[in-house]
């Protein structure tokens, strides 16, 4: 875009002194990751061989996808590295202009959306969920949280492993089995997953809330309802939506309302308080998306966020 000019003109000189600006065979590789699932997967990969990589995470401070505008040095530094790892999706359209007139010309990019191919989802607008305003048709949308998916997370390690393999063939044995012990945890918890859904009585989620998590019913075949689709920029739920959302929980007699964590739990509170008993549990699920660098030095991992999702959703279960 036409304001990125003046950046590019006042900081081409920074381009050289950011990691991966070369390409000699004992410089560390420049990894630049959008959100934290791909910054941990990347980290996980690396294994003993962190030292061969410095790894950017741009969104680093609780701004979710939805709401993130880079700075002027996050430009330089995705022009400059060796490999760029995004979500993909209308929340990244920004990175085409990042992504144009490379610094550096062997620079890959693996767009996670594209990755997955024919397992990413078009965007779903459930019954009783509130439209945006000023809604219109456009291209199809598809939902961008990819990373909910223990099953997406395996298949995205993978591509990731490979492609660090490309770039650094030397430790290309390592990146592949540090990725396959990393993937063998995934599908051990995405087998737990597998059995508390298989031995719940419930298989229905009410969300007060946006609802980032259409990858993860869809691999255990659950159902769900809830205020507004993943992306939506909505924020106040109409009179309409609290009470849809208050006669499926009264109607199924579910005893839990679900919310992500960041939420006020406002619309969680009207909902409960418009039910019959008013007696309903409020659970909040993890969706990642505010996970800054602090959450990352205290030890917060992928893998550990999705190992308390399950403990929540077994109680949204019962």
């Amino acid at each position: 875009m036409k304001k990125w000019i003046s950046v590019w003109a006042a900081l081409t000189v920074l381009v050289c002194t950011l990691a991966g600006c070369g390409g000699e065979k004992n410089q560390r590789i420049s990894i630049v990751t959008t959100i934290f699932p791909e910054y941990d997967w990347v980290t996980q990969i690396l294994g003993e061989k962190a030292d061969r990589a410095e790894v950017t995470m741009l969104l680093d401070n609780g701004v979710d996808l939805h709401s993130y505008q880079p700075t002027a040095t996050d430009m330089v530094r995705i022009s400059a590295c060796d490999l760029f790892i995004c979500v993909g999706g209308e929340s990244d359209a920004w990175t085409a202009d990042a992504l144009a007139n490379p610094k550096n010309e062997g620079r890959k990019v693996l767009n996670l959306l594209d990755a997955l191919g024919e397992d990413a989802r078009e965007e779903e607008h459930k019954e009783g969920m509130q439209a945006e305003e000023e809604e219109q048709e456009e291209e199809t949308e598809y939902d961008e949280h990819v990373w909910l998916s223990l099953r997406n997370a395996a298949k995205l390690c993978s591509r990731i492993a490979d492609t660090l393999g490309e770039i650094d063939s030397e430790n290309k044995e390592i990146y592949t089995k540090n990725a396959h012990a990393y993937i063998e945890k995934l599908e051990a918890l995405d087998a737990r997953y597998q059995k508390a859904v298989g031995d719940a009585a419930v298989k229905t989620l009410v969300f007060a809330d946006r609802f980032p998590f259409r990858y993860l019913t869809d691999d255990y075949g659950l159902d769900y309802y809830a205020a507004f689709a993943g992306c939506s920029a909505e924020s106040e739920a109409s009179f309409e939506t609290v009470v849809f959302l208050a006669g499926k929980l009264d109607g199924l007699g579910l005893k839990a309302i679900l919310q992500i964590e960041s939420a006020d739990g406002r619309i969680a509170k009207t909902v409960k308080e418009t039910t019959k008993t008013k007696n309903q549990t409020v659970l909040t699920l993890n969706s990642m998306q505010s996970v800054t660098s602090r959450d990352v030095k205290n030890g917060v991992t992928y893998l550990s966020v999705m190992e308390n999702n399950l403990e929540i959703l077994k109680r949204a279960l019962r």
